[in-house]
């Protein structure tokens, strides 16, 4: 599998000097694979777990992968936790000595619940946008007759990732169209969703600041992110998980010290090793939070790795011990983006089983920006794996925005897929985005 470098600066061991480590890597879903990838082919042991039982062929042929991974934890030099919900365990081990990436409880909370998130981040002393929250969606319906104007609805509480995607924005000024959704939807929602939360809408330029944590303080530089959720070019059609995402590397900026710098004492205090992120909405009033990622972001960390040239199992081993280190990054513009088959973004085993073991076709056989989705390589060939239908990241990168649009673009047009789809405006709206950021000074 030599030829899938992924143009990520691979390194072995033995040119980098760095001793070769073990990792596990542990999932609920297929997430970490292509970070787990990356380490293997720098020389590293890897193994890996993946609960979901619709996902057990994902990375067949390309990692290690284990029934039980707490047989390996004493085998392991490293644990990688991947998502939310492992925060419990994570903090066991790092108690018992263990190096672990991923995982707090406090970190979950601040994730999962956007009640104690929103707290959280005012305690924190950041500018808040008003929110209320509701377990009956009969109160939140006279809440907004009786205080119309814009708000967002958000599920809440210990839910599924997927349904964190049922967002409404209001669009009429007193509230009347969400007023008719909640309306129409109250009874069916009610069954799925016990607890959510109305936010009074913001309107400005949506940005996310992000940062690796060693335990004791942010590891330089900053990530910042212009993620693009829904399903269609031009932000039409159902929220997704992500499309498509514009980073850039920063030593620091106003966005950082309005929002997550204010969180390190609480993150300190919980032991916290990883990446954690804000996604904010900034406008000439100010910079307001929205939610916290406290985990690695799909498919940010291979956006990431696109722009990354510091070797990652050395980078995560080093972290993981609570060393002071400086990441080494590209300069200019990274971008990445999803590509996708049906059944994405919506759960549908009968259509999932359609496109299940097809054959992804690479028509000049290399793949520089290449990232794994849900896929697997059995005898040199590369095809579909799991369920979910997210089957690939594509990344790119350039000095400009153009310049990385046009690399991550022409890669995609290499990839021969029946049926395949990806949104083809990642990172178009740049130059407004950035003017207003820069005007407002949150960019430096």
């Amino acid at each position: 599998m030599s030829n899938g470098s992924n143009n990520n600066h691979e390194q072995t061991n033995g040119a980098n000097s760095f001793p070769a480590k073990k990792f596990l890597f542990v999932s609920f879903e297929s997430l970490s694979g292509d970070l787990a990838w990356q380490v293997k082919k720098e020389g590293h042991e890897v193994k890996a777990y993946i609960e979901r039982e619709g996902d057990k062929d994902v990375y067949d042929g390309i990692l290690d992968k284990v029934d039980d991974w707490g047989k390996y934890k004493d085998w392991a030099d490293v644990i990688v936790f991947d998502d939310v919900d492992f925060g419990k365990i994570a903090d066991s081990l790092r108690a018992a000595g263990k190096l672990v990436v991923g995982g707090s409880e406090y970190t979950d909370k601040l994730e999962k619940d956007r009640e104690f998130g929103q707290d959280e981040m005012k305690r924190a002393g950041m500018l808040t946008l008003p929110h209320w929250d509701f377990t009956s969606f009969d109160s939140a319906i006279d809440f907004i007759k009786t205080n119309p104007g814009r708000y967002v609805f958000k599920p809440s509480g210990n839910i599924s990732s997927d349904q964190k995607g049922i967002l409404f924005l209001a669009q009429e000024d007193d509230g009347k169209d969400l007023i008719e959704i909640l309306e129409q939807n109250k009874i069916v929602w009610a069954k799925k969703i016990k607890k959510f939360q109305l936010q009074k809408m913001a309107v400005g330029v949506e940005v996310a600041v992000g940062a690796f944590f060693n335990g004791n303080d942010f590891i330089y530089p900053l990530n910042v992110n212009f993620e693009h959720k829904k399903l269609f070019p031009g932000d039409i059609g159902p929220y997704t998980g992500e499309m498509g995402t514009l980073m850039f590397w920063s030593p620091g900026n106003e966005i950082f010290k309005n929002t997550l710098l204010k969180l390190k004492p609480e993150l300190v205090k919980s032991k916290y090793t990883g990446y954690i992120d804000i996604n904010c909405i900034a406008n000439a009033k100010g910079i307001y939070p929205l939610e916290v990622t406290s985990r690695f972001g799909y498919p940010t960390i291979s956006i990431q790795m696109e722009g990354v040239i510091s070797p990652w199992g050395e980078f995560l081993y080093r972290m993981a011990g609570g060393e002071s280190i400086e990441l080494k990054t590209k300069k200019g513009f990274q971008i990445g983006v999803v590509v996708a088959i049906p059944p994405f973004p919506f759960d549908d085993k009968k259509e999932a089983f359609i496109y299940k073991d097809l054959s992804i076709i690479f028509k000049k056989g290399n793949l520089d920006g290449i990232h794994l989705g849900d896929v697997k390589i059995i005898n040199g060939t590369w095809s579909i794996a799991g369920e979910s239908g997210y089957v690939l990241v594509v990344t790119g990168a350039g000095i400009t925005v153009d310049d990385a649009r046009r690399q991550v673009y022409w890669r995609l047009n290499n990839i021969l897929l029946q049926n395949m789809f990806y949104r083809t405006d990642i990172g178009l709206k740049w130059y407004q985005d950035s003017d207003k950021l820069q005007t407002w000074g949150y960019l430096y």
